[in-house]
């Protein structure tokens, strides 16, 4: 069993950044591929980026290639989102999410999420 638990959202101007932070309960952390998604209002949820247990291979949605960087601290328990020049369309409840494989659909933990808004 994992617990998810989101932080760092907020209110930001457009071409600002965020990191969000994603704490995670449970030894077994490390074994899990974790990803970050987002569902922003009247929108189905969608992928935005994922790593590997170990920290060497992400994956990213081309509207975020570039812009956002994840990363993760096994140590720490913790998952990471850096997001840079953010854009209004990038306004959404951001999730973490705990699977078995970092390109997958197969996501078996989630968090509560953290807003996200992006001003023009």
């Amino acid at each position: 069993q994992v617990q998810l638990v989101e932080s760092g959202g907020g209110l930001v101007q457009a071409g600002g950044s965020l990191r969000l932070s994603c704490a995670a309960s449970g030894r077994t952390f490390s074994s899990y591929a974790m990803g970050w998604f987002r569902q922003a209002p009247g929108k189905e949820r969608e992928f935005v980026a994922g790593i590997n247990w170990s920290g060497g291979n992400t994956y990213y949605a081309r509207s975020v290639k570039g812009r956002f960087t994840i990363s993760r601290d096994n140590a720490k328990n913790t998952v990471y989102l850096q997001m840079n020049s953010l854009k209004p369309e990038d306004t959404a409840v951001y999730y973490c999410a705990a699977g078995s494989d970092y390109v997958g659909s197969e996501w078996n933990y989630w968090g509560q999420g953290t807003q996200v808004t992006v001003s023009s």
